[in-house]
C-alpha cells in the first residue's frame, strides 16, 4: 500500500479523485517514483536533445543570514538554511495550469583530463550551473545553489536504526587522531521531535529520521502536504500570492491537508523497508584482492564496513542487525572540487555525508546509468573516487597510483556490495 502511494502521480485541484489532488501549484516532479525511480539512484538531464522530465534532479536554494535573529536561528539549528525570499528552499521547475514555473538549471560541462598510474587517461567533467527563465523576478544576488539528484532508497530503515552514540564513537572533529579524517556529525532540528537531533539522510545529513525526509520531499518537490509540514502550496513564498491562494486538495478527511496521517505514515513504512540486495561473488578471489586494496587505500575511514542496528519498536527485522553499509554517516571535507558553498546545518560548502555503498554495483541494473556524486556528474566509479578530494584526496592518489590491474580489481569489490 506504501508503494502504491509511492507510485502515484498527483493531480491539481480540485478534481474527482480527491484522495490524489493537490498538486503544487510549484513541483519539481508528480510522484515520488518519478524521482527514485524503482527506488534508485536519479540523475541530472542525460542530453540536451532529449527532453528529461523524470524530475530526478533538483536544485536546493538559500541566502546568507543577514541579521542577528537569522544568525541565531541558524546556531540554535531550529533552521538548517535561511530560504530565498522569491523562490524559497527549492527550485521547482514545472508548474500547474495557469501557473509559471520558477526557472530551469542550465548545466555546462567541461572535460579535463587525468593521469593514472601506467599512462591511462580518465576525463572528469566539471559542471557549471545557471539558473535560466527565472519567472518571478531577480533571486537574492546572493542566493546559495546545489544541485541534488535523487539518492536511492534502500536499506534507509536500517540506517535510521543505528544508534547514535555509535555514528558519533566515529566522529573526531579536531581529527585529534591525526590521520587527516576528521568527520563530524550534523546537527538539525527534528519536526517529529521537536529538538536538534542527529542528521542522517540527506547529501549533507541535513534529516533526522525518514518521516520528516518523506514530509518535507512531499511538501518540495511535489507540493503536497501533511501534518508534518502542513503547508498546502508546498515552498511558495509571499511573494508568491497567487500560488499561496491557488486551491488545494486539503480535506476535513485527511486531517486538512493532502496526504492524511494514514497514508503519510504507509509512505514512511515503505521508505523505512526497502531490502538491501544480496552481495555478488564475495568470496571470488579478484574480489577479495579488491577487498583488501579498498582498505589499504584508506577507503575505509570514512566508507566504514559495517554497523549495528538497535531495537526498532514493532519491527523486530530492522532490530540488532549486523549491516554492512560502508558509511560513517558523518560529514567530510571533500574539498574545492566537489564544493557547493553552500553550508546546510553544520555542513560547510566543502562537506558531504558519506554516501552508503551497499548496491551501488546495481545501479546500472536498477537505475540504467552509472552517474554518481551529489550531481551526478561522474560517468563511472572510476571518475566518482577521483573527484575525491580534501580529507579523501589520500584515498584518491592511493586509488591512481594503482596499476590498472589493481584498479579493476578494487572497483570489482566495490561493484560486489
Amino acid at each position: 500500500m506504501g508503494n502504491s502511494i509511492f507510485r502515484r502521480l498527483w493531480v491539481s485541484a480540485p478534481a474527482s479523485t480527491d484522495s490524489a489532488d493537490g498538486l503544487g501549484p510549484l513541483f519539481n516532479s508528480r510522484g515520488c517514483q518519478n524521482c527514485h525511480l524503482k527506488d534508485g539512484r536519479g540523475h541530472p538531464p542525460l542530453s540536451e536533445d532529449v527532453p528529461d522530465n523524470t524530475g530526478s534532479m533538483l536544485v536546493r536554494l538559500s541566502v546568507p543570514a543577514m541579521t542577528e535573529e537569522e544568525h541565531d536561528r541558524l546556531a540554535a539549528h531550529s533552521v538548517n538554511t535561511l530560504p530565498d525570499p522569491t523562490y524559497g528552499g527549492q527550485l521547482q521547475d514545472f508548474a500547474i495550469q495557469g501557473f509559471k514555473a520558477e526557472g530551469k538549471l542550465d548545466i555546462d560541462y567541461e572535460e579535463k583530463p587525468v593521469t593514472l598510474a601506467g599512462g591511462e587517461t580518465v576525463s572528469l567533467r566539471h559542471p557549471t550551473y545557471e539558473i535560466a527563465d527565472l519567472g518571478y523576478g531577480p533571486m537574492r544576488p546572493d542566493v546559495m545553489i546545489s544541485p541534488r539528484v535523487a539518492p536511492q532508497m534502500i536499506g534507509l530503515g536500517l540506517l535510521e536504526a543505528v544508534p547514535e552514540d555509535q555514528i558519533l564513537a566515529y566522529a573526531d572533529p579536531d581529527d585529534e587522531d591525526g590521520d587527516g579524517i576528521s568527520g563530524k556529525p550534523n546537527r538539525v532540528w527534528s519536526r517529529e521531535h521537536e529538538k536538534v537531533m542527529l542528521g542522517r539522510f540527506g547529501w549533507k545529513a541535513g534529516v533526522p529520521t525518514i518521516a520528516q525526509q518523506s514530509a518535507e520531499a512531499f511538501a518540495g518537490d511535489i507540493g503536497i502536504s501533511t501534518t508534518m509540514v502542513p503547508f498546502n502550496a508546498g515552498d511558495c513564498t509571499k511573494k508568491q500570492a497567487e500560488c499561496l491562494n491557488a486551491p488545494s486538495g486539503a480535506s476535513p478527511k485527511y486531517q486538512d491537508v493532502e496526504v492524511g496521517d494514514e497514508l503519510f505514515d504507509l509512505v514512511t513504512f515503505y521508505s523505512q523497508n526497502l531490502a538491501v540486495p544480496k552481495r555478488r561473488n564475495p568470496d571470488d578471489p579478484e574480489i577479495l584482492k579488491g577487498k583488501a586494496l579498498f582498505y589499504e587505500a584508506g577507503c575505509v575511514k570514512c566508507h566504514r564496513p559495517k554497523l549495528v542496528t538497535g531495537k526498532v519498536p514493532d519491527q523486530p527485522h530492522l532490530s540488532n542487525e549486523l549491516i554492512y553499509p560502508y558509511t560513517d554517516m558523518l560529514l567530510h571535507d571533500m574539498g574545492e572540487g566537489l564544493a557547493d558553498n553552500r553550508p546546510e546545518g553544520a555542513a560547510s560548502g566543502t562537506e558531504w555525508r558519506t554516501a552508503p555503498l551497499w548496491g551501488i554495483g546495481l545501479t546500472e541494473t536498477v537505475s540504467g546509468h552509472t552517474l554518481f556524486l551529489h550531481d551526478g556528474r561522474a560517468r563511472n566509479l572510476t571518475e566518482a573516487i577521483l573527484w575525491h578530494g580534501g580529507e579523501a584526496q589520500g584515498a584518491r592518489d592511493a586509488f591512481a597510483e594503482l596499476s590498472k590491474e589493481d584498479r579493476a580489481r578494487l572497483l570489482a569489490f566495490v561493484n560486489s556490495l
